[in-house]
């Protein structure tokens, strides 16, 4: 912590410019030699740290802003999830209050939906998933990856509340939009195809077109993940678990229905 403090503060006597301070700055949630990022108490421990030397600051300042939301991450990170979200509430309070540019008050939002969804406040997670979602189409456009990112972290809560109707209509609209600007094997397009495929199957009101869909959706989702990424790696590996069930679904449903 002393370390990043020193540093820190000779680029801001000397004005070194912004690149300089953002390197230094991972000081405080980055080891100097391997470049890996700090987890669980030790970054806690180095957000605090952090927050108690710039806290004084105005609420303008930069680097006080960044400690704000170094403390947080370092609470989410050490599971300390209530006071986490505290923190990012405020956080995000005081962004709008200074009229951060439109980035950083995304970003913030992006973390305090996440905070919300691990202490089961759905509500203000969804609230603030769907703003977070116009807020990047209206920012960067359909194409851009970080609207389809939060495309899909938005079908992703939809999913967990039940709302399979509403995954469905956005699933359909992001995929030929990933499809065509990341191209079908990327990892974004995979896990959004992924996503569409779960819910035809697990959809309680799933038809057999539906059924069968879902399957004929993971089967050439698998088969891409697996010549890109190796049947080793975790998304192949959770599309294969999901392309399974949709299997015993369809198996289930053809041996329950009637035969003409």
């Amino acid at each position: 912590a002393e370390q990043a403090k020193i540093l820190v503060a000779e680029g801001e006597e000397n004005n070194l410019g912004a690149k300089v301070l953002d390197e230094r700055y991972r000081r405080w949630y980055a080891c100097s030699m391997c470049e890996q990022e700090y987890h669980g108490v030790v970054r806690c421990a180095l957000g605090w740290a952090c927050w108690k030397t710039y806290v004084g600051r105005p609420e303008t300042d930069e680097a006080r802003r960044l400690a704000m939301s170094l403390l947080g991450n370092g609470l989410f990170d050490a599971e300390h999830y209530e006071e986490a979200l505290s923190v990012r509430e405020t956080e995000l309070s005081m962004l709008h209050r200074i009229k951060a540019p439109e980035y950083n008050i995304l970003c913030a939002q992006g973390n305090l939906a996440i905070s919300y969804e691990w202490v089961d406040r759905n509500d203000e997670a969804l609230r603030i998933r769907r703003d977070l979602y116009a807020g990047r189409l209206k920012q960067n456009g359909e194409e851009h990856k970080d609207t389809l990112i939060e495309a899909n972290n938005l079908a992703n809560l939809l999913f967990h509340l039940d709302r399979f109707e509403e995954v469905k209509s956005l699933s359909r609209k992001t995929m030929p939009v990933a499809r065509r600007v990341l191209g079908e094997g990327h990892g974004l397009t995979l896990r959004i195809l992924l996503s569409y495929g779960r819910v035809l199957y697990r959809d309680p009101d799933a038809s057999p077109d539906d059924l069968r869909e879902a399957v004929t959706t993971l089967e050439e989702t698998e088969r891409i993940a697996r010549r890109v990424f190796g049947g080793a790696h975790s998304l192949t590996k959770a599309i294969e678990r999901h392309l399974q069930n949709a299997r015993a679904a369809l198996r289930v449903h053809e041996t329950l229905s009637p035969k003409g």
